[in-house]
C-alpha cells in the first residue's frame, strides 16, 4: 500500500506548499513516485501557475492534480459558491487519493488556509479527508510571534477528532530570526505536545530543483526523510 500524508497549515502564507515540495522532493530522489493532490485552488485565475505548478518546477518527476479552481482568495466552500461553480466533498478527495495510491507509493494531499477551512456547503473539510483515508496530517506552522497558540489549537482540533500527526515543520525560518522565533523551537513542542520535526530557510521556494533538494534534506528531520535537527 502507498503511504498517505496531508499536510495543513495554522493558517495561510506559513509555507505549506514549499513542505509538501519539499516532502515529494526527498522522496523522489530515494525512488519513489510520488503524487499530489490539491483539491482545491483558490485565488488563483483559469491558465495561472497554482501551488501544484510550484510543486511541479520544485520536485521535478512528480504527479500534480487539482480537483477544483476558484478565482477568489477565500475558503473554498465561499470561492465556490462566489464563482457559481461546484464545490469539493471529501468524499470526492478520498476517490482521487485512493486512485493516485494504486501507481505511486507516496501521496501527499496539500490542503487549502488550516485544518477546518470548509471545502463544501456541508462543512466537510481537510480534516474529513484524513479521518476517512485515514492518513496522518503533518502541521505547518509560521516562526514567529502568534504561531504558539495557532499551532497548539491546530494539533487540538486533531486530537479531538482522533487524528495522528508527525509533528510540526516551520514552514519558512527567517534569515535573521528574531526573540519569538528562537523562543519558538523550544516552546512550539512544549505548547503543543508535538514533535518539531522541521525548519525550512526562508526563500526556499524561489530556489531551483538542485538546490532545492539539499534544502529539503537539512530542512526536515529524519522522521520526515531529512537530516534537519533542532538548533
Amino acid at each position: 500500500m502507498s503511504r498517505l500524508l496531508v499536510v495543513t497549515g495554522t493558517g495561510t502564507g506559513v509555507g505549506k506548499t514549499v513542505v509538501t515540495a519539499a516532502l515529494a522532493a526527498l522522496a523522489l530522489a530515494s525512488g519513489e513516485r510520488v503524487a499530489v493532490l490539491k483539491p482545491a485552488q483558490t485565488g488563483v485565475a483559469p491558465g495561472e501557475p497554482g501551488d501544484v505548478d510550484e510543486i511541479a518546477r520544485l520536485a521535478p518527476g512528480v504527479t500534480v492534480q487539482e480537483l477544483a479552481r476558484y478565482p477568489d482568495p477565500l475558503a473554498p466552500a465561499t470561492a465556490a459558491r462566489r464563482a457559481g461553480t461546484a464545490t469539493v466533498s471529501p468524499a470526492a478527495v478520498v476517490d482521487a487519493v485512493r486512485e493516485l495510491s494504486a501507481t505511486h507509493e507516496l501521496v501527499l494531499i496539500e490542503g487549502a488556509g488550516g485544518l477546518l477551512v470548509h471545502f463544501d456547503e456541508g462543512g466537510g473539510g481537510l480534516a474529513d479527508v484524513a479521518a476517512q483515508l485515514p492518513a496522518p496530517v503533518l502541521v505547518v506552522a509560521a516562526a514567529g510571534l502568534g504561531t504558539l497558540n495557532h499551532t497548539a489549537l491546530t494539533v487540538e482540533a486533531l486530537r479531538a477528532r482522533g487524528l495522528r500527526s508527525p509533528g510540526v515543520v516551520i514552514g519558512s525560518w527567517p534569515d535573521t530570526p528574531d526573540l519569538a522565533a528562537r523562543c519558538n523551537l523550544e516552546d512550539l513542542p512544549a505548547a503543543t505536545g508535538a514533535r518539531l520535526v522541521g525548519a525550512l530557510p526562508e526563500g526556499a521556494g524561489g530556489l531551483g530543483p538542485e538546490a532545492f533538494d539539499d534544502v529539503a534534506r537539512h530542512g526536515l528531520g529524519p522522521a520526515l526523510g531529512g537530516r534537519w535537527h533542532t538548533p
